[in-house]
C-alpha cells in the first residue's frame, strides 16, 4: 500500500514538474509575442516623438537658424527669455486661456455628462452631436468661426447686439478677440470631456444610488454626495488633459487671429511658431518648446498631487 501511494506521488510530482517548463514556455511566448507586436508602435514613438524631443533640447543650448551653422551658446537662450516681452506677453495670454476654458470646459462637460446620462429621448444623437466638434478639423471649423464673428454679417455677433451686447469689430476687436479664441477653444473640447465623464457615470454601481434614494436624498443630495465624490478619478484625468490641451491653443488662433490683433490672443505656441518658422530662431524656439513642456509637466504633477488625495475606491 505504501509503495502504491509513493509510486503515485511520484507520477504527480512528475506531472507537476512536467507542466512548469510548459507553462514557462507559454509564457516566454506570451511575452515574445506581445513585445513583437508592441515593436512598431515604440519604434514610431521613438524616431518621431522621442527623437525630436531630444534634437530640441540639443538645439536649445544653441543659436540655431537658416543663416549659419550653430553654435554652442549654454544656457542664454533660457535667459534671454527673461527679458522677452514677446515671451512674458506670450506666457501671459495663454495663462489667461487657460485659467478660463480649463474649469469651463470640465463644469459643462460634466453638466451634459450628467444630463445625458439619464434616460431622455435622443440621448444618443445629442452626445453624438456634442462630440462631434472634437472630430472635425479644428482648422476647418475656425474658417466656419471667423465668419460668425464677423462684425458686419456673423451670426454671433448679430445676436449678441441683439441683447444689447455690443462686439466692436469681432474677433479682430483687441478686447473680443480672445474671448472669440476661448469660445471656441470650449465648444470644441466640451464633447470629447463629456464622453470622458460619461464612462467614469456609467461605472459607478447602482446599488449606490439606490441605497442613497432609500435614504431620502434627493437629486442635489446624490450629485454631491455621490456622484461627484465617485467621479474624482475621472476628474483628475479630465482635469489634467484639459489643462494640457489649452497650454496647446494654436489651431484656432492661427486661422481666426494669426495671434492679432496687436498680438492679444499670442500664445506660447505661437510665438515658438514665429520665432522658429518666420524669424528662424530654431535654436530660441526650441528653448521656449522645452520651457513650456516643463510648465504643463509641473501643473500636471501638481494636479495629479492635488487629486490623488481625493480619489475614491469603489
Amino acid at each position: 500500500m505504501t509503495t502504491l501511494s509513493t509510486t503515485r506521488g511520484g507520477r504527480r510530482a512528475a506531472g507537476a514538474s512536467a507542466r512548469r517548463p510548459r507553462r514557462h514556455s507559454q509564457r516566454a511566448h506570451q511575452t515574445r509575442t506581445a513585445y513583437l507586436f508592441l515593436t512598431p508602435a515604440v519604434l514610431i514613438l521613438a524616431v518621431f516623438v522621442l527623437w525630436p524631443m531630444i534634437d530640441a533640447l540639443r538645439l536649445s543650448f544653441t543659436d540655431d537658424s537658416i543663416f549659419g551653422p550653430p553654435g554652442w551658446v549654454g544656457l542664454d537662450n533660457y535667459t534671454a527669455l527673461a527679458s522677452d516681452a514677446n515671451f512674458t506677453g506670450a506666457l501671459g495670454h495663454t495663462l489667461y486661456y487657460a485659467v478660463v476654458t480649463t474649469p469651463v470646459s470640465v463644469a459643462i462637460a460634466l453638466a451634459l455628462a450628467v444630463l445625458l446620462n439619464r434616460r431622455i429621448p435622443g440621448r444618443s444623437f445629442f452626445r453624438a452631436v456634442i462630440f462631434l466638434p472634437f472630430v472635425v478639423s479644428l482648422a476647418v471649423v475656425a474658417i466656419a468661426w471667423t465668419f460668425l464673428f464677423d462684425p458686419q454679417l456673423g451670426f454671433v455677433t448679430h445676436h449678441l447686439a441683439q441683447i444689447g451686447l455690443r462686439t466692436g469689430n469681432g474677433i479682430r476687436d483687441p478686447h473680443w478677440a480672445m474671448i472669440g479664441i476661448m469660445a471656441v477653444g470650449i465648444w470644441r473640447n466640451v464633447g470629447f470631456f463629456m464622453v470622458m465623464f460619461l464612462a467614469g457615470l456609467q461605472s459607478i454601481p447602482r446599488e449606490v444610488y439606490e441605497a442613497a434614494t432609500v435614504d431620502g436624498a434627493g437629486a442635489w443630495r446624490r450629485f454631491r454626495n455621490v456622484t461627484w465624490p465617485l467621479l474624482s478619478n475621472t476628474t483628475m484625468f479630465v482635469a489634467i488633459i484639459a489643462t494640457i490641451f489649452s497650454f496647446q491653443a494654436f489651431d484656432q488662433v492661427y486661422v481666426m487671429t494669426n495671434g492679432g490683433p496687436y498680438f492679444k490672443t499670442e500664445t506660447l505656441l505661437m510665438y515658438i511658431y514665429r520665432t522658429g518658422f518666420t524669424n528662424y530662431k530654431m535654436g530660441y524656439a526650441s528653448a521656449i518648446s522645452w520651457v513650456l513642456v516643463a510648465i504643463i509637466l509641473v501643473l500636471s504633477l501638481g494636479q495629479l498631487a492635488y487629486f490623488s488625495r481625493r480619489t475614491v475606491k469603489y
